[in-house]
């Protein structure tokens, strides 16, 4: 269970690296980016050691699909941007794959 808890950590890291990262106007910014950086070496970090036990097809499946959910979440309550129907579509695509993954695939250990 503490290896989906530290998918959970690279995933927010991640989130608030890449939300930094439009911050940071081209690493023109310095706050923001210091915490690009210091954000994906936590969820670089934390994502190796999720692969000690978690499949990397499976860890990298989650951390990928909940990141675009959340980056898109922030997209549009932090930066204003939109979300269309088939934007919604998508993710609750991406957000149902995740879940039958991890709820019905053998692979994802839990």
């Amino acid at each position: 269970m503490k290896n989906w808890l530290f998918l959970v950590i690279a995933i927010v890291s991640e989130t608030i690296a890449t939300s930094a990262l439009k911050s940071s106007a081209g690493f023109t910014k310095l706050l923001p980016s210091l915490l690009v950086v210091a954000g994906y070496g936590i969820a670089f970090y934390f994502l190796s050691l999720t692969l000690r036990t978690i499949p990397i097809g499976i860890a990298y499946a989650v951390w990928s699909g909940v990141g675009i959910v959340l980056i898109a979440l922030v997209g549009w309550l932090v930066f204003g941007q939109k979300l269309d129907t088939p934007a919604l579509l998508g993710m609750g695509l991406i957000v149902a794959g995740v879940v039958v993954m991890n709820v019905f695939s053998r692979t994802a250990q839990h």
